[in-house]
């Protein structure tokens, strides 16, 4: 267990001398990611009431509220009405394709997207992808290609850069077997939770091999959709390089 009073003196100490104090409540959600991290808590697992985690940081209830609502904000934690609050989990079929915003011109998706493997090998990281990793150059690295398809369609092609270290064991057999969302599987064969995305995207012309892969001529316009997605402590885990088609959809960003 974290010894919060160790924590919140010597943040206390850090915020005399610098400009950027992090008031009580963000302080109790870095002890709570913390646990998250050290696997205290399990995706999908109920934590703590927050009158027990009250008692154990020390605080007030409202405090640990405010840090949890914000927690439940950024989906890291789930409240369920009558039943406590969860560690939000990719298995959860409102949390399975939360970073996919490619939505059908129709409105929701209907159905869940298909994820198709198409290959998977070993590599050593080049300057971009260590660069997208946090890693050094020529580390080892698992590369993966697949195809997402909306109701039977090829709309999506991604090319998936990811360390070997984390990801040991994953091959094309694993992916094959697997029948759900790639986080999915992560989180439940390499216990890794993806927290939050940063995505560039731009506008292309369909090369050949994207022509080919989601069966659109040379020369259609597609999105190019960059990803780096990171786990808890901020770390990068994975990096990604999309092709959208987006004859029939969209992409959907909710800003607030």
């Amino acid at each position: 267990m974290v010894d919060v009073t160790e924590f919140l003196c010597s943040t206390t100490q850090m915020a005399q001398i610098s400009p950027t104090f992090s008031p009580l409540y963000r302080q109790i959600r870095g002890l709570i990611l913390q646990a998250l991290e050290s696997g205290e808590w399990r995706p999908g697992q109920v934590i703590p009431s927050e009158q027990e985690l009250a008692a154990r940081f020390s605080v007030s209830q409202g405090t640990v509220r405010k840090a949890i609502d914000e927690m439940a904000a950024d989906n890291i934690l789930v409240r369920r009405q009558g039943r406590g609050t969860y560690v939000a989990s990719h298995t959860d079929p409102r949390q399975m394709f939360r970073f996919l915003r490619l939505v059908p011109e129709e409105g929701e998706l209907l159905t869940h997207p298909k994820s198709i493997p198409i290959d998977c090998w070993r590599a050593k990281a080049g300057h971009e992808a260590a660069r997208a990793l946090g890693i050094e150059t020529g580390t080892p690295i698992i590369i993966l290609r697949r195809m997402l398809q909306f109701s039977g369609k090829p709309i999506v092609g991604d090319e998936i850069y990811l360390p070997e270290e984390i990801f040991r064991g994953l091959d094309m057999e694993m992916l094959q077997a697997w029948n759900s969302s790639l986080y999915s599987l992560f989180e439940t064969r390499f216990g890794l939770r993806m927290i939050r995305a940063q995505e560039r995207i731009r506008a292309i012309a369909a090369d050949r091999a994207a022509a080919e892969l989601l069966r659109v001529e040379e020369g259609t316009p597609l999105l190019s959709v960059e990803r780096v997605t990171y786990t808890y402590g901020d770390k990068p885990v994975e990096w990604r390089r999309g092709v959208y088609s987006t004859a029939d959809h969209y992409y959907l960003n909710d800003l607030t």
